[in-house]
């Protein structure tokens, strides 16, 4: 069947890109902070623009855009968050080596 190998080569690289958003995004690799909330759409789109003017070295793969639907009683809304990693684990503080004991041929004789 013509392009079946392209599909599946596509399929393979989209499964791959998933696996590593998992591994980085994980439960286990941090949390994600909500950032900003709003019910007015307006105002969620300038806040977008004013991060892109404002932080422009932010990582945009870390950054998740939420919409919840809302209904008649409760208002759409907007948020979105950012990803912060877990603080690298720290390592416990190297306890002292005792300097060996002397041979007696050096220790001081009285």
């Amino acid at each position: 069947m013509p392009g079946q190998r392209k599909r599946r080569r596509q399929r393979q690289r989209e499964r791959a890109d998933r696996s590593r958003e998992a591994d980085r995004f994980g439960p286990d690799a941090g949390r994600w902070e909500l950032r900003y909330a709003t019910t007015d759409e307006s105002e969620w789109h300038a806040e977008l623009r004013r991060l892109r003017t404002e932080e422009p070295g932010l990582d945009w793969d870390a950054v998740r855009l939420d919409m919840l639907c809302g209904r008649s009683t409760h208002p759409t809304t907007y948020r979105l968050s950012v990803f912060a990693p877990h603080p690298p684990p720290e390592e416990p503080p190297a306890t002292p080596v005792p300097p060996p004991d002397e041979p007696e041929e050096t220790r001081d004789r009285p």
